[in-house]
């Protein structure tokens, strides 16, 4: 996913991805990667990106264990400075419901986390 601010966006992703069971696992100078047992999620600075549109930026979806780590993403998502796309809530998907949350990161990026 590329950002603007390497440094703001590990901050960010650190705390947002760590109800979800991911942490920081490789650093290097323009790149920083997120997983559980190798990096999965991977944040790639980009100095000369201009700020993202809210319809046309990346979206991410990850699987969560359950309902509650989904809020708690949300809810540390909201706290950390990022936006809400969507409240923690059922929805429904093509096959079958599944609970479910949006945030926009700090640079616009959408990113969701779901639990089936």
């Amino acid at each position: 996913m590329a950002v603007r601010d390497l440094e703001k966006a590990k901050r960010f992703c650190g705390a947002v991805l760590a109800p979800i069971g991911l942490s920081m696992l490789v650093e290097r100078e323009t790149t920083a990667g997120f997983g559980k047992a190798y990096p999965e999620f991977w944040l790639n600075e980009r100095l000369d990106m201009r700020p993202i549109s809210k319809e046309t930026g990346s979206h991410i979806c990850l699987r969560v264990k359950g309902a509650e780590n989904v809020e708690e993403f949300h809810e540390i998502a909201i706290a950390q400075g990022g936006e809400s796309a969507g409240l923690p809530g059922i929805r429904q998907a093509a096959q079958t419901e599944y609970f479910g949350a949006f945030i926009f990161d700090l640079d616009g990026n959408k990113i969701e986390a779901v639990s089936f």
